[in-house]
């Protein structure tokens, strides 16, 4: 997809020379201790800004004061529940958010003078640097406190793609080197005793180790306190360390520590002590684990996390869990352990962080060392997946409990076991695809799902070169951003899920079947939506929902309730692009067979908004789309672009899938639809906003290609002729992106043909960071690499560069042309990976079979007939619902 002669935007070099001394380099080049030569850097003395948060204009607070009666309102309500409300926009957090963010811990799924106040600390700072490489980070101390002194503290987390044992787990390692050692044995851990956290949320274990050599003595204090009337206080501890370096060896005889008062806070530590001789070399090697192995949603649910298939449920899993990560794999290679855990057989202890290094090398360094890519990029796309570890997950394995029993009546089995699906293959095999599910009312009680599936050997599953092992990858949960508290939230997904698609492609597909479960399942009861004040039903069958909940996910969906999303135009269309994208670079059949009656569920659904009958949805006069904010009159660019590109998905997918008369019926309302829209929109360069006659109408948007990114992320024909499709890619380069500050801030929502940011609303002027990464990737797609590089370089130079606003690590939805932010630590930056999808398209995409939408398919008349009477209802009918806790099957 790219040329040899790549990109000649201008590029960030941030050699380690600029911040570490050759010589400390040399002296740290073994062990993997030296930064890489890609990597973002700081000085430890930085200066942290404190950011700034956004505000609306007056005119904006008067348009949304309704609205913000009735969210206040409904935030008392949840409060007084004991609840926190999914959006809070009046409740602020005592510490204001400063520029200080990192490479954040582990796997995905996870004060006084007596305090640590009195601690030594004897560094400037002007010679210690920070270096991250998500999912590393590296400390490096270049002679302080000590001119002689070179340290580097090297962070390591088991974030490894195509690996959903390792990077399920919640540890992480340090190693210090300065010195090289003997043969490493574990020793010296000291394990915290489970305590339960507030409001009796599921109980946390603690463990920190240390690799004890024939050079390295490590010793532990099971504990000491931060108060002054503690028996041993941290100024103490300290104490004890600069006058002898290390503990009493006798505390390893100690028994568990006494309880804590409620409110005190108990500590503990390992020291690892190195004698190094003069211009020697040394390592020592630190764990860290924290075991919590249940989850408990408000509303009641309980689920053990994926760590436990592993591990097993006991609180004491901590300790296994930072022994396997400092093991040695020469010493314990092939070695198995028999755990008598109910949940697990047999653990393998040849997981340890040197091999989780080879790992992440492997996969980090075809694209550090690809020489056609800007520095600033390589590292940004690796740091960018920061989220996926701290912007809140929840993963599990992929059975489920039962819902709540206060939902259902005491003591009864419910089974629902829908009929079975037929799908003709487009070579002449027929798939049958039944599905069951069980649901018991009592708590900690276990859904079994089974299935079974026949289908040709002509159509192998794969799952982009990950082996086809009996695991299915679990379910998976993240947070839409930690200010806007809902799990998936699905509209944002359509942006970051090319992250999980390109490492975890089987928590990608897990996630599309919870949605096409979703799809065809309903929920009646009452929500009131806070924009309009009006009352409907929580979700609709048809109607894809916003997110999978926020109390009980799974079980209560649609945990937004700013408007109806039934109504929204985005999120079906989403839905099928993200389902045949993913249809298309798996090969997956058997995940085709599993959503295809939600596909065209989801097709059928959106009818209803084809108001004249011209095959083109209409948008309806309020912020029917992602865009929340910013109303949308008739036919719009965004929502008109993604049911064209839809259209031709469903088609394709229905042509794979045998379903002839689907793929001709969505292919005529395809070649309708898309003369409409040319029509009413296009106006020579660029599409019109939307066809209504507002103040805005004629603005440009950023986003406004979206259905041609998917389609051409997919292998499918552009929506477009390829004059249309880079008019205006260039018309957004020149206007929403250089005329913003000189391209230095990424590209803004809405600009005037004048050339003059669109203030219609708060979302219309704002530079949202994850769009700006996918119309980067549109551009790329389209063969503009040079604007699409400097495109994304405007969000690396404001959010991450030493001259930008200080959002490293903690990448915000939004900000606006002063740099003032919107809801930090956001799921759709992570559309930054769909740029690396562009540029490294997979084969099975690549190498799909082409459709012409041109071309008729030859289908007998009496199928016509029955496809055009019964639409989708003939195949999603057949197929019913899955079984959902609280949904009722409407089938």
């Amino acid at each position: 997809m790219v040329s040899g002669n790549l990109f000649h935007c201008r590029k960030h070099s941030w050699p380690p020379e600029e911040y570490v001394g050759r010589a400390t380099l040399q002296l740290l080049d073994f062990d993997s201790a030296a930064p890489p030569e890609q990597a973002w850097r700081r000085r430890l003395n930085s200066h942290a800004n404190i950011l700034k948060e956004f505000s609306v204009t007056f005119m904006e607070a008067i348009k949304m004061v309704r609205l913000g009666i009735r969210l206040w309102s409904y935030v008392r309500e949840e409060a007084s529940h004991g609840r926190k409300a999914p959006i809070d926009p009046f409740t602020r957090i005592s510490c204001k958010p400063s520029a200080s963010q990192g490479v954040p811990l582990g796997g995905m799924g996870k004060a006084g003078d007596q305090g640590i106040d009195s601690w030594g600390w004897n560094l400037s700072g002007q010679h210690s640097t920070y270096h991250a490489l998500f999912p590393r980070a590296w400390t490096i101390y270049d002679g302080e406190p000590d001119p002689e002194l070179k340290i580097s503290c090297r962070q390591i987390s088991p974030f490894i793609p195509h690996n959903y044992r390792d990077s399920s787990l919640p540890t992480a390692v340090f190693v210090y080197t300065n010195s090289i050692g003997g043969i490493s044995h574990l020793s010296g851990d000291h394990v915290n005793e489970p305590f339960l956290t507030a409001r009796g949320n599921p109980p946390v274990t603690f463990a920190v180790a240390a690799c004890e050599t024939q050079n390295v003595n490590v010793t532990v204090l099971p504990c000491f306190g931060l108060s002054e009337g503690s028996c041993v206080t941290a100024k103490g501890m300290w104490g004890t360390m600069v006058q002898d370096g290390q503990f009493d060896r006798e505390n390893f005889k100690s028994g568990p520590s006494m309880p804590s008062s409620p409110g005190e806070a108990l500590c503990a530590a390992v020291s690892a002590s190195a004698w190094v001789e003069p211009h020697g070399k040394c390592t020592v090697a630190f764990a860290l684990a924290w075991s919590s192995p249940k989850v408990k949603f408000l509303k009641g649910s309980s689920y053990h996390r994926r760590y436990t298939k592993f591990y097993g449920t006991s609180e004491g899993a901590a300790q296994d869990l930072v022994h396997d990560a400092l093991m040695s794999m020469y010493l314990w290679f092939g070695c198995v352990l028999y755990s008598n855990e109910p949940n697990i057989a047999f653990r393998n202890l040849d997981a340890d962080y040197k091999r989780w290094e080879e790992d992440i090398e492997k996969w980090q360094n075809p694209i550090l060392r690809d020489d056609r890519l800007p520095e600033w990029y390589k590292f940004t796309l690796f740091n960018e997946l920061y989220f996926l570890v701290a912007g809140g997950t929840v993963w599990i394995d992929s059975r489920l409990p039962a819902p709540d029993k206060r939902n259902h009546r005491n003591g009864e089995k419910t089974d629902v076991k829908g009929t079975e699906a037929e799908v003709n293959l487009s070579d002449g095999a027929l798939v049958k695809h039944t599905t069951t599910s069980d649901y018991y009312s009592e708590d900690e009680s276990v859904v079994n799902h089974e299935g079974s599936n026949s289908y040709s050997q002509h159509h192998p599953i794969t799952l982009l070169n990950e082996e086809n092992d009996s695991d299915d990858g679990g379910r998976f949960l993240y947070l839409e951003g930690v200010e806007y508290v809902m799990w998936c939230t699905y509209d944002v997904h359509f942006y970051a899920s090319f992250a999980l698609l390109e490492l975890f492609p089987k928590i990608e597909l897990n996630i599309q079947r919870d949605f096409a479960k979703a799809v065809l399942s309903e929920d009646g009861r009452k929500v009131k939506f806070l924009a309009e004040g009006n009352t409907g039903i929580r979700k609709l069958r048809g109607a894809v929902p916003h997110d999978l909940g926020t109390h009980d996910p799974w079980n209560e969906m649609n945990a937004y309730n700013i408007h109806d999303t039934s109504q929204w135009k985005d999120l079906n269309p989403k839905f099928v692009l993200q389902v045949y994208r993913d249809f298309a670079a798996t090969g997956d059949m058997s995940f085709g067979v599993d959503v295809w009656p939600a596909v065209r569920a989801a097709m059928e659904y959106m009818e209803q908004f084809d108001r004249d009958g011209d095959c083109l949805i209409e948008n309806d006069g309020f912020p029917d789309q992602t865009y929340d904010t910013w109303t949308v009159h008739g036919v719009s660019a965004y929502c008109g672009c993604l049911w064209l590109a839809a259209l031709q998905a469903a088609a394709a997918m229905a042509l794979q899938l045998g379903d002839k008369p689907f793929a001709e019926y969505c292919k005529g309302k395809f070649l309708k639809a898309k003369s409409v829209f040319e029509e009413k929109l296009w106006n020579g360069s660029y599409f019109n906003y939307d066809s209504g006659s507002s103040s805005n109408s004629k603005s440009i948007q950023t986003d406004q290609l979206a259905g041609q990114w998917y389609t051409a992320s997919s292998g499918l024909p552009s929506l477009f002729d390829e004059a249309q499709i880079k008019s205006t890619l260039q018309k957004i380069f020149d206007f929403n992106v250089m005329k913003v500050k000189g391209g230095r801030m990424g590209a803004v929502n809405g600009m005037h043909p004048n050339g003059k940011v669109d203030e219609t609303c708060m979302q219309s002027r704002e530079i949202w960071t994850g769009v700006t990464y996918g119309v980067a990737a549109t551009m790329i797609l389209a063969g503009m690499e040079k604007e699409a590089f400097t495109t994304a370089e405007g969000i690396f130079t404001a959010g991450w560069s030493e001259e930008g606003y200080g959002y490293w690590f903690q990448t915000p939805e939004a900000w606006t042309m002063d740099g003032h932010f919107r809801s930090l630590i956001y799921m759709r930056p992570l559309s930054i990976w769909g740029m690396q999808w562009a540029l490294s398209m997979p084969k099975t995409v690549l190498q799909a079979p082409e459709i012409n939408i041109m071309d008729r398919i030859s289908i007998s008349p009496s199928a016509a007939a029955i496809s055009h009477e019964f639409g989708v209802r003939k195949i999603t009918n057949k197929a019913k619902c899955f079984g959902a806790a609280v949904f009722h099957c409407s089938c």
